[in-house]
């Protein structure tokens, strides 16, 4: 009776860690490749030694030459995200992202400010009324479209679009082979930008003409930009980005002014703090998604298949089939036949003498 005992509280107990184990792989494993909503804000510092850069002081356009630094910030917009509605609440979540490049000497180059709505899974961005880009001190529309930030968890060796804050368009990134940076094993993407036109309103265009190319009567800013960014394929993080920029100043009289050639990398800590953070993020992943379920499953399945032995093994029998509680001789049993016989004649002969 005890044994079946338990063995029942063993199956029950392996059936639940069973059940767990699947909650654990089909329903909380999908929601953790997802940006929480309580995300926090990360920084990347960028650098570009040895740079050709326009530096506007005072009104005046320069065209100056030294190391420059750019540090971007993105950080989750709670209120907004819980303004979604329709396809997008649960779904997406508002970013508030910024950019400023400053030179060694702490000086601002230029700067800008945006807000969008990204896919919790994908990373990529999604059509959201609410999004815009202030470049120069007024917020105007965009329409933000393609991976900006982040790639998806779980990336591909495929091409993806990658927004570009010049041109206000997606291009393609192909995928060009895989790397190990940091102990984290990424993959490359490059996007190649050439002769496209950076995208300017034509009074800052015709302010710098006036000071850059004061013979030219119209004109506009030719960029180029080959980006390549290094990605944790689990989670979709960038461990590195290399940012390879030249904009030129083109008037139409065929006068030119260079006004940026800088190569932007992430610093070493940038990086290794990249390295580590995708590191920590994959261990959680991987303990919620494979060694969870694989552990609680296969504790289950143990327990369950003892539970299950001890239930139907039931109380231990003789060789007869009577119980082996109870197969011990009786106080009061019958004697074998020659016994029987040997008490009856014994009296008989007694009365014969």
């Amino acid at each position: 009776m005890k044994s079946r005992v338990i063995g029942t509280v063993l199956f029950g107990f392996g059936v639940l860690a069973l059940v767990f184990a699947g909650g654990l792989a089909f329903v909380v494993a999908p929601t953790v490749k997802q940006l929480p909503y309580d995300m926090e804000m990360t920084q990347s510092i960028a650098e570009a030694p040895n740079a050709t850069y326009m530096q506007i002081a005072d009104g005046k356009a320069t065209i100056e030459t030294g190391d420059l630094r750019s540090t971007v910030t993105v950080q989750t917009d709670s209120a907004e995200t819980a303004k979604l509605t329709g396809d997008l609440d649960g779904t997406a979540l508002v970013w508030v992202a910024g950019q400023q490049v400053e030179n060694s000497e702490g000086e601002l180059v230029s700067a800008y400010s945006t807000s969008l709505a990204v896919d919790r899974e994908t990373g990529a961005a999604v059509k959201w009324d609410g999004q815009w880009l202030d470049t120069g001190g007024q917020r105007e529309a965009v329409d933000y479209k393609g991976q900006i930030y982040k790639f998806p968890f779980g990336t591909e060796q495929k091409t993806y679009d990658i927004f570009d804050r010049d041109i206000l368009t997606a291009k393609p990134a192909k995928f060009i082979k895989t790397e190990t940076i940091q102990g984290v094993e990424t993959y490359q993407f490059t996007q190649t930008l050439e002769n496209e036109t950076q995208v300017l309103p034509a009074d800052r265009v015709q302010l710098l003409l006036g000071q850059l190319l004061p013979t030219a009567t119209s004109g506009s800013v030719q960029y180029g930009n080959v980006r390549t960014v290094w990605v944790d394929p689990v989670t979709g993080a960038y461990i590195k980005v290399q940012e390879q920029q030249k904009k030129t100043l083109l008037g139409n009289d065929g006068s030119s002014k260079v006004l940026l050639d800088a190569t932007f990398v992430y610093s070493d800590a940038t990086v290794t703090k990249s390295a580590d953070t995708a590191k920590a993020n994959q261990s959680k992943l991987n303990l919620v998604g494979v060694w969870g379920p694989i552990g609680l499953g296969v504790l289950g399945l143990i327990l369950a298949v003892l539970g299950a032995l001890l239930m139907l093994r039931g109380p231990k029998t003789a060789a007869n089939g009577v119980p082996a509680q109870w197969s011990g001789a009786p106080r009061h049993a019958a004697k074998s036949g020659d016994e029987a016989g040997d008490e009856a004649e014994a009296p008989a002969s007694a009365e014969k003498s």
